[in-house]
């Protein structure tokens, strides 16, 4: 198997396992980029917060924007999923929980903290 096979096989199998958490359907690749896509932004804009391009307040709205376009992918504020966007530019934006990973037992790549990561950098 080439480094480009197993990367989209740990790609899919991420993409079944947010939507066994997310109840979602449809292709799991799919979910996994247009995920990948709202990460990007987030980890962009946590990054010019950090390097003060943005104020509080506008980083607020626009984390907002993005947490709103996150919802309508995996409806997670419905089914009382704790998503948020981490503000601390040097690892992953979009998490859940790490309490609600180890309550729910999730399968989910997670960081050093046990935050289940949303949108995981499967390159090598």
């Amino acid at each position: 198997m080439t480094k480009h096979e197993k990367m989209y096989q740990r790609i899919e199998e991420h993409g079944d396992n947010l939507k066994a958490i997310f109840n979602t359907g449809g292709d799991s690749v799919r979910l996994s980029k247009q995920v990948l896509r709202l990460e990007t932004q987030a980890h962009r804009l946590t990054t010019d917060y950090c390097n003060g391009v943005y104020s509080c307040d506008e980083f607020e709205e626009a984390s907002g924007a993005i947490l709103g376009r996150l919802d309508k992918v995996l409806n997670f504020r419905a089914q009382g999923i704790p998503v948020f966007i981490n503000g601390d530019a040097r690892g992953y934006a979009l998490k859940i929980r790490d309490s609600y990973v180890r309550e729910n037992d999730l399968e989910i790549y997670r960081d050093w903290g046990g935050y289940g990561i949303l949108a995981p950098d499967f390159r090598e």
